[in-house]
């Protein structure tokens, strides 16, 4: 007999009505019979309800609707399917004016005679529903994730898990035994987990580890069998996190939980759920995935098609809302595509849009925006990130009426050139000031001041940017001595002379390189002691004269040791005369 076909179900030893089992014939022990194939198709498994709305129905309406007629599916036009979890998602946000037909999801569509095996197909891929269509493109219902059966983890070959050392390895299993023995599971979970999956270089120094069960528990745990004391763990109860400090690294311990918004931007409210709803809470599919510990083969969870989206290079979000609940994820897939050179997929692209639109996020600190720029600068190519998020608009959380401008780019594009000038010439510039001046100097300066309130910048990293915004603005005397340049460089801030350098042309770059390189390692032979040796009063006069002797030097009026000293005479008889 050849093999069954795609939707083929072969009934052996069974009645088809009953269920209860026949005896075997006597006659003929081996004898099999095969029943007519019963394949219900996709409309037979049809499991969720769908209910049509008008294109322009807004988020609260379609969402009362879909309650009264128990519909997970929304249709808001041909084509327009829009799930209920979205809608009651975008209503806890308190978006319930916004229009429905923003959140549609890209569905899989089947006819009604498809069979349940492309379904299932569908939904292992990651899709959330099945759209079931009838004749003329009719909507009959959907197929949920639900007549799925909670998926086993899938074997990983030992070539992808390679990159983990023999201390990962140690610390994964010690937590996997931890885990099974107090009556739970544990998981590998994050940036390692894709890492490992690109066959990329993974750093196992941080591990992230998600625990269904007490994951506050397993880190003291965790502690405790690897003879740690107490002080190693740092608990954080309201996140149901934990880090244990271990040798040469850190084990980042999160209790399994799904999160809840309030507000946009707002940080969530946390409950312990299972691996499947933790692992839909995150930020993008890549990074939607788990290894599960504690078996003897290293299995994947990957219920969102993360895999076969790292195979096309792209970021995929998980739901249409997810920047806006969390606007920080603009920064991260910025960072992301960066590092990694992959693209955002359109509909991801155009929820981005969505939440760029959507506002200034009051409730989102500006400590958390600057501790995103901070990641993006301290990780490969920032200046493409960066301009990333100028093109996408992210910059408008900062204040509704920046612009990103050609000059803004252009100077993105110098700016490792300037960081790396200040380094060479030992200047102390922090990125950070330096990125925001660049982010900041072309704008308006009551945009500009309003972005760094925004962002929270007091005291002097805030005195510093502002200053060196005002040194670009009046700009170092290009004429005269080189004793006036120098001073004026002199009174700058290593920032602002980075600034300058990064804004100017080339010959204030050259000026600047002149300064770095030489003028500013000038200083008189003469130390304070020589100068009232030779009768300059104590007190602010010798530091004047010292400058003075500087400034000779510098103009070239004396040479060596012996002129200092006739300067500092011609100095001081000056002084008698006045």
């Amino acid at each position: 007999m050849p093999p069954p076909g795609e939707g083929d179900i072969v009934m052996v030893g069974a009645a088809r009505a009953g269920g209860r089992p026949r005896a075997a014939s006597p006659a003929a022990p081996a004898a099999r019979r095969a029943y007519p194939q019963v394949e219900p198709g996709a409309a037979g498994i049809v499991d969720a309800g769908a209910v049509a709305v008008p294109p322009a129905a807004r988020v609260g309406e379609a969402l009362a609707l879909a309650r009264r007629r128990q519909a997970a599916l929304v249709v808001a036009g041909e084509g327009v399917w829009v799930l209920g979890d979205d809608l009651a998602r975008a209503s806890l946000l308190g978006l319930d004016a916004l229009p429905a037909r923003v959140l549609a999801r890209r569905l899989p569509a089947l006819p009604a005679r498809a069979s349940e095996i492309a379904v299932r197909r569908r939904l292992a891929e990651g899709a959330p529903l099945v759209v079931v269509v009838g004749d003329r493109r009719r909507v009959v219902g959907a197929v949920s994730r639900r007549v799925l059966a909670e998926p086993a983890p899938a074997p990983l070959p030992p070539r992808l898990t390679a990159g983990l050392d023999g201390r990962a390895r140690d610390l994964l299993g010690a937590i996997g035994r931890l885990a099974t023995a107090r009556g739970g599971r544990a998981f590998l979970v994050g940036g390692l987990v894709r890492d490992l999956l690109r066959g990329a270089a993974v750093d196992a120094r941080d591990l992230d580890v998600v625990v269904e069960g007490d994951g506050l528990g397993l880190a003291r745990a965790l502690a405790a069998a690897l003879g740690l004391p107490e002080r190693a763990v740092t608990e954080h109860e309201r996140f149901l996190t934990a880090s244990v400090a271990v040798a040469g690294g850190r084990v980042d311990v999160a209790t399994a939980r799904a999160e809840r918004y309030g507000r946009p931007g707002a940080l969530p409210r946390v409950v312990p759920a299972p691996i499947a709803q933790d692992l839909g809470r995150r930020d993008f599919t890549v990074n939607a995935m788990a290894i599960e510990l504690g078996t003897d083969r290293l299995g994947l969870l990957d219920p969102f098609g993360g895999r076969a989206d790292l195979r096309r290079r792209r970021l995929r979000v998980l739901h249409p809302l997810s920047f806006v609940e969390d606007p920080t994820r603009l920064f991260r897939a910025a960072r992301y595509a960066a590092r990694l050179g992959f693209r955002l997929d359109g509909w991801t692209a155009r929820a981005q849009r969505l939440a760029v639109r959507l506002g200034a996020f009051p409730a989102l600190s500006g400590q958390r925006l600057l501790a995103e720029i901070d990641l993006i600068l301290a990780d490969v190519r920032p200046e493409a990130a960066l301009r990333r998020l100028g093109t996408a608009g992210a910059f408008r959380l900062l204040d509704p009426r920046y612009r990103f401008r050609r000059t803004t780019a252009a100077r993105l594009d110098a700016l490792a050139a300037a960081r790396g000038w200040a380094e060479r010439h030992g200047l102390r510039v922090p990125p950070l000031e330096l990125a925001l001046l660049v982010l900041l100097g072309d704008q308006r300066p009551a945009v500009r001041a309003a972005a760094l309130r925004r962002l929270g910048l007091t005291g002097e990293p805030l005195e510093r940017i502002e200053t060196a915004l005002d040194a670009a603005a009046g700009g170092p005397p290009a004429a005269g001595r080189p004793s006036a340049r120098a001073r004026w460089l002199r009174a700058r801030s290593d920032l602002a002379l980075a600034w300058l350098w990064l804004t100017g042309g080339p010959a204030a770059r050259a000026m600047l390189d002149w300064y770095a390189t030489e003028a500013r390692e000038v200083r008189p032979a003469l130390r304070g002691d020589d100068v009232l040796a030779l009768g300059v009063p104590p007190g602010p006069a010798v530091a004047r004269v010292l400058a003075a002797l500087r400034d000779a030097r510098l103009d070239g009026r004396v040479t060596d040791r012996e002129g200092e000293q006739a300067c500092v005479r011609h100095w001081l008889e000056r002084e008698e005369e006045g």
